[in-house]
């Protein structure tokens, strides 16, 4: 059991410290280090896009919620594995921060900070792109062409309602789940 949590450790410390961009952008490197590795077998495709749902709807950022929840299922349903995934996750980006802060208050000014910062953006935006990418799947979606169009005109539905009205998006995912539940029995 050791050997989980210093693999969940290992696994997390490397997702807080190439996560840039956030949660969302964190989501295929958690896939990449977590879905299908020996140490936690339990944590499937099926179960990974679950855990992101649920990781989405509960408050807190999702990279953090996801490592919480994957944390206490890798070892055997333990709080101490929720502990171990959070701190790891979160180390990593609190002490560049605290860095980052000090030296970049320092030089501001200079070229070669602004030309980083302005290197990231596409990162991040590849990221998150993947993020997105990665949740277009068969358990999400379908597998059946009439799930996948309606699992497609429900999403775009959605995001319709959010972009063009000023409905709050908490009812459009309310409303989304209860329409889903009934088109997809």
């Amino acid at each position: 059991m050791t050997e989980t949590y210093l693999k969940l450790v290992w696994a997390y410390l490397k997702i807080g410290l190439f996560g840039f961009g956030g949660g969302y952008a964190m989501l295929s490197l958690i896939q990449n280090e977590i879905v299908g590795s020996s140490w936690c077998p339990q944590i499937t495709n099926q179960t990974f896009t679950d855990i992101v749902a649920i990781s989405q709807m509960t408050p807190g950022p999702i990279g953090i919620n996801s490592a919480t929840y994957i944390g206490y299922v890798a070892c055997g349903n333990s709080v101490l594995g929720s502990l171990v995934a959070t701190i790891a996750v979160v180390l990593p980006p609190f002490v560049l921060v605290l860095y980052a802060s000090h030296f970049i208050t320092k030089h501001e000014n200079s070229t070669i900070i602004k030309g980083a910062f302005m290197g990231l953006r596409p990162v991040v935006v590849g990221l998150i792109a993947s993020a997105a990418l990665l949740l277009m799947n068969g358990e999400n979606f379908g597998t059946t062409e009439p799930d996948i169009i309606k699992s497609v005109l429900l999403c775009a539905g959605s995001f319709g309602v959010v972009y063009f009205t000023k409905i709050h998006p908490i009812l459009v995912i309310i409303a989304a789940g209860i329409i889903g539940y009934f088109i997809f029995i």
